[in-house]
């Protein structure tokens, strides 16, 4: 694999900001690094995590935990290290932390024309349920 998997520190804010920008081009402002990284970092900052190649942040993933559910946020691989292991290792790592909480189902959301995320999911055995995912913003961004 060749990258390590590290709890995330404010060092590693502009190597997961650029990542974010390749990996998620147009996400709306709320998830933008400036905002959801110093909110998770109010909450469960142990389930925040990123891959580190050296110094360069390779990947990222947050994950959350009820009480009830587990839910992964922000898989990304840099295009450059893809297919090496390294959003497998990022997943394995959240499933775990998640799963000495005390959780026992974890969820995830994916854009439905993202097919080639959807394969990656589902080699880590997850499936898609019968659900509709709903969402309503309650704060101004």
């Amino acid at each position: 694999m060749g990258a390590a998997i590290l709890p995330y520190t404010e060092s590693h804010f502009g190597g997961v900001k650029h990542l974010w920008l390749e990996a998620f081009p147009g996400d709306p402002p709320w998830n933008q690094a400036e905002v959801a990284i110093p909110a998770k970092m109010a909450i469960q900052r142990e389930l925040f995590l990123v891959a580190a190649d050296e110094d360069e942040i390779v990947g990222s993933i947050m994950a959350g935990y009820d009480g009830h559910r587990g839910w992964l946020y922000a898989v990304a691989v840099s295009k450059d290290h893809q297919r090496r292991g390294i959003g497998t290792a990022l997943v394995r790592e959240a499933e775990a932390r998640l799963e000495a909480l005390g959780c026992h189902k974890i969820n995830l959301q994916i854009r439905a024309s993202n097919s080639a995320v959807e394969a990656f999911y589902r080699y880590l055995g997850y499936g898609t349920e019968d659900r509709i995912s709903m969402g309503k913003r309650i704060a101004a961004s």
